[in-house]
């Protein structure tokens, strides 16, 4: 059997319970070394043969599978975050399903809600934000032109851009471009949850030269929009005494 597993943003204590339990079981574990916390390793059994897929292709990544399948062997597929964001997990899925290999999936506390714990915010504020774009810079890997940077910002609404920290020149650029205006606020969060967590405010204008002089530069995520400051939002109805909800009547 193969489990893919969350590994959380960071911190080892952000797994889930079940995530745990099936580190704690696994004959294997594949893990992507290069952003999973490796604390996360101390949770394995004695015997566990563990391998670092930063240094490996898909390909390998998938001999390791068949080969510990073929031996009656659980195996732990660990990616970082929620493996459902940026986690290249179909291809994997997908040469499992080609050979009837069994697999499941146990999701994970993404970075996204671990760098808004860091920075103590609400993404979705009512008469502020309700909507948040989960989306990344187009680099070595291509993105669709309707999905681009430039065409979101024109919503905007919350973004929170991953796998952008190394190009936050041409980020910075290309939401100026879409329509943020440049004291919009923005945030940088570095390893969200790790004992060496940062974050940054500052603005749209300034998120190239606040990661440069930072030292930013991988491992970050950027928030954009007027969540960020966190002021100006309406009350919410849910708690409001005057709005009636299937378990509180509305009070005068």
């Amino acid at each position: 059997m193969i489990h893919f597993v969350g590994a959380g943003c960071g911190a080892a204590d952000l797994i889930t319970l079940r995530g745990k339990a099936l580190l704690e079981q696994a004959d294997v574990i594949v893990y992507a070394g290069s952003l999973v916390n490796p604390a996360l390793l101390d949770y394995k059994k004695d015997g566990c043969r563990v391998y670092d897929s930063a240094k490996m292709t898909l390909e390998e990544v998938l001999s390791v599978m068949f080969e510990a399948e073929a031996r009656g062997l659980t195996t732990v597929r660990l990616h970082t975050g929620d493996p459902c964001l940026y986690g290249a997990i179909r291809e994997q899925m997908d040469e499992l399903d080609r050979r009837g290999i069994p697999y499941d999936y146990c999701p994970g506390v993404s970075a996204f809600s671990g760098a808004a714990a860091a920075l103590k915010i609400e993404y979705t504020l009512p008469e502020v934000s309700q909507s948040v774009i989960i989306t990344r810079m187009a680099g070595r890997t291509p993105v669709p032109e309707r999905e681009s940077v430039r065409a979101f910002a024109a919503h905007g609404a919350t973004m929170v851009l991953f796998l952008s920290a190394g190009l936050l020149e041409a980020t910075q650029a290309e939401l100026l471009a879409g329509g943020y205006s440049p004291d919009t606020p923005a945030a940088i969060v570095y390893k969200a949850s790790w004992p060496d967590e940062k974050t940054y405010l500052c603005t749209v204008s300034t998120l190239a030269a606040c990661a440069r002089e930072n030292g930013i530069s991988k491992i970050a995520l950027i928030i954009v929009g007027e969540a960020v400051k966190q002021s100006g939002y309406a009350r919410s109805k849910l708690y409001d005494p005057t709005f009636a909800t299937a378990y509180r009547p509305a009070k005068e």
